[in-house]
């Protein structure tokens, strides 16, 4: 199988780090994207040699665009372009501030679209690429409301890949856009949430298993090596989803019992 160059945000612990750590070892050319400069460099290190890190920050457009040109410059073009980085909060509807909402929209979906804005142009002149964008259940079910802008930030960031993918399908089929619906993955995110972490998460019902960083970044593996529109990381995900579109207000009444 031919190597592939692939960018990956949020790429200094967590699922970005275990997703870099896995496609580096089977041989593909990493491009490693975050803000902490220690973290980033100690991950690239555990990638070897053909592990390229550059500090980020996702929410910076310019940032975004030194990335795409610190990849081309390294490696000549990019194959796979992952938007993966992206912060919790813990704070309900009605008491979130105008700089809560407008955080989470900048770290968990603006930075998504400054991606997506730098990388599909260079796709579009090679006339192939995998876009795929890291969301969350929580963008489908509200199984945790203190997460309410995260996932109102992970909604739209659904909306906006399913947007594009219809704007790319006539003419750039070989262009892949794919969004990545992980459930509640064991990693800092919980602890680095905005706000804190509320013990126990209302609406979450107890059982729900966590996923390891490693489960879900072996998923988005083989989405990158069989490329489809979404994928839910989680058996029985999407099954569950299914239901509670089907009867919003049964599934509701039951959510957390």
């Amino acid at each position: 199988m031919t190597s592939k160059v692939i960018v990956i945000t949020g790429a200094s612990a967590g699922i970005g780090a275990w997703t870099a750590k896995l496609l580096a070892g089977r041989g593909d050319k990493v491009v490693l994207a975050a803000r902490r400069q220690v973290e980033l460099k100690h991950v690239a290190g555990e990638c070897g040699a053909d592990a390229l890190p550059v500090v980020t920050d996702v929410t910076c457009r310019a940032d975004m665009e030194h990335l795409l040109d610190e990849a081309l410059r390294m490696f000549g073009r990019v194959d796979v372009w992952i938007n993966n980085a992206g912060r919790g909060i813990n704070r309900h509807v009605l008491d979130l501030t105008e700089e809560d909402f407008d955080e989470m929209m900048s770290i968990n979906t603006k930075s998504a679209l400054f991606g997506m804005q730098t990388i599909v142009p260079h796709f579009k002149e090679r006339g192939v690429g995998h876009l795929i964008n890291v969301s969350s259940a929580l963008g489908r079910v509200p199984f945790a409301s203190q997460r309410s802008a995260y996932s109102a930030a992970k909604a739209a960031l659904n909306s906006l890949t399913a947007n594009l993918r219809m704007d790319l399908r006539k003419d750039y089929p070989n262009i892949h856009v794919s969004i990545v619906m992980p459930p509640m993955v064991s990693t800092e995110f919980s602890k680095n949430a905005l706000h804190g972490t509320p013990v126990p998460l209302t609406n979450f019902r107890p059982g729900t298993p966590a996923q390891t960083p490693e489960q879900t970044a072996t998923a988005i593996l083989d989405l990158i090596d069989n490329p489809r529109f979404e994928i839910y990381t989680l058996e029985g995900q999407a099954e569950m989803v299914a239901r509670y579109y089907l009867d919003i207000a049964a599934f509701e009444e039951n959510l957390g019992r």
